[in-house]
């Protein structure tokens, strides 16, 4: 997020001074992205460092105010007529721990996502009441219907955030139960099998099976036809 291009535009509707400038953009954003002052002066002095503002003198209470320069202006324009760079992603640490979770010892990597589903889901729907609620405003107009409209907007790029990660924990968890079937089938496919035990020779069982069946044979001394004693 630009802190410094936020402030610009803040500072192209009039001098203001810090504290005010903090104010200014949690309204707009519904203190999505919280500012301390101490970030804002900080932000301040770079931008006065470059020639961006400058201080304008002091209001009633003595706060010093800053006004957005020529310089400023270009620079403002320059950042909204430019694509926001999506080459080189900021890290995302549920990305990161989904990574480091695979192969992890101890760690059950469907239990993390099944966690992380059920906080995207209620975070979700949390956004999506407070979208109801910025809608009455904006329809019911007023001062403040400007600052509605910008957190309306931020509501919405969070509800698609969050629809767009419950969409992906589902794929991440589909992904790895087809992996896992995948592995077990081809761990399967691969695995040598038990040799049977060996028949015993054909020619010794056939004559064992054909000595136990016959009758006993006659002796030699008993020749055939010889008259019985």
């Amino acid at each position: 997020m630009s802190i410094r291009h936020g402030l610009l535009a803040l500072l192209e509707r009039g001098p203001r001074y810090g504290s005010q400038l903090r104010t200014e953009f949690e309204s707009r954003t519904g203190s999505t992205w919280p500012l301390n002052v101490g970030q804002v002066y900080t932000t301040l002095n770079r931008l006065e460092r470059d020639g961006m503002v400058a201080q304008g003198g002091e209001d009633e209470a003595g706060h010093t105010l800053y006004a957005i320069t020529d310089s400023g202006r270009a620079e403002l324009r320059t950042w909204f007529e430019k694509p926001v760079d999506r080459t080189s992603p900021a890290r995302d640490e549920l990305a990161i721990k989904l990574a480091m979770a695979v192969g992890a010892p101890g760690v059950d990597i469907r239990n993390v996502i099944q966690s992380q589903r059920r906080h995207t889901v209620k975070a979700m729907q949390d956004y999506t009441r407070l979208k109801a609620q910025a809608l009455l405003a904006v329809e019911g107009g007023g001062a403040r219907e400007r600052n509605d409209v910008a957190w309306l907007l931020v509501l919405e790029q969070l509800i698609f955030q969050t629809e767009a990660e419950a969409r992906w924990l589902d794929h991440c968890e589909s992904r790895l139960i087809r992996l896992s079937a995948t592995a077990a089938a081809g761990a399967s496919a691969t695995a040598p099998e038990t040799a049977p035990a060996p028949d015993a020779p054909a020619s010794t069982t056939s004559a064992t099976s054909a000595q136990a069946a016959s009758p006993t044979a006659p002796s030699a001394s008993a020749a055939p036809g010889a008259p019985a004693s």
